[in-house]
């Protein structure tokens, strides 16, 4: 997120990080880039033990999905990895997209749908052969297909979309669900927060489930992938100072003229 910030060359007085944590994402900014930083995030305690930055913060406790600011404040909004929490997608975008002034941009990073699915898939076929049906045991994530339609519709323009993968390796199943329930607990918190799961788990089950996982996707030494998908987005507040696409059918040269590109050089 850091690296996308420094790739505008311009100076941000005022801006939001929207689940900002323990402020994972101000200690890699600037105060030559960011003059002021606003945290935001639902955990009260996240945001008492957020770690010092150089640039002026203040931390608010709030609701993604009801941003408490007024409308055209921000210059540049972030969010690293708390959106897949939210329960109303679409609507933060509009809450952010709200808040940003015009000309403002949204820089954010989310888990992607293929986050997890080797987790998913042995949970769900060790609990299809136990019990003879399965319930969700990870978070829901969002496909990359809709999140630029999410963003759209929101009112953001000139949209960037990319993907990036991250596999960690385990000694097995049980060693990737202590991670997640464990230290990542309150950055990534990858248990499911669906009101309709299952409380839990039985022992024949997991223990099928870590069979399968190490059949299915162990490496060659014993370990087992994790795989995470990130989503990186980037979206314009329109201004009319923005670049706009030309007319379509305004174009002058053909894409068959191509194919002629060194006779008319």
């Amino acid at each position: 997120i850091a690296d996308r910030v420094f790739d505008i060359t311009r100076t941000f007085p005022l801006a939001l990080d929207v689940g900002s944590g323990r402020g994972y994402i101000a200690q890699h900014l600037t105060k030559e880039t960011i003059e002021k930083l606003i945290q935001v995030d639902i955990a009260e305690n996240a945001l008492k033990n957020a770690v010092e930055s150089e640039i002026p913060t203040v931390s608010v406790v709030a609701d993604e999905e009801f941003l408490p600011f007024k409308e055209d404040t921000f210059d540049l909004v972030v969010s690293s990895l708390s959106l897949h929490w939210v329960n109303d997608l679409p609507r933060a975008f509009r809450e952010i997209h709200q808040v940003l002034k015009p000309d403002g941009v949204f820089i954010g990073a989310m888990f992607g749908g293929d986050t997890l699915y080797e987790l998913r898939c042995s949970l769900q076929l060790a609990e299809l052969e136990r019990e003879g049906g399965f319930s969700p045991h990870v978070s829901p994530f969002t496909a990359v297909s809709d999140l630029g339609h999410l963003l759209s519709r929101a009112g953001f323009n000139t949209l960037t979309v990319d993907t990036d993968e991250i596999q960690v390796n385990y000694p097995g199943l049980f060693e990737v669900m202590e991670d997640l329930q464990g230290k990542y607990i309150l950055c990534m918190g990858e248990s499911n927060c669906s009101w309709n799961r299952k409380p839990l788990l039985h022992r024949e089950t997991m223990l099928a489930a870590a069979a399968i996982y190490r059949e299915m996707y162990g490496n060659s030494d014993g370990s087992v992938p994790a795989t995470f998908q990130i989503y990186y987005m980037i979206g314009w507040k329109f201004h009319e100072s923005q670049a706009r696409p030309a007319q379509r059918g305004s174009a002058t040269v053909s894409f068959g003229d191509l194919a002629k590109i060194d006779g008319l050089l």
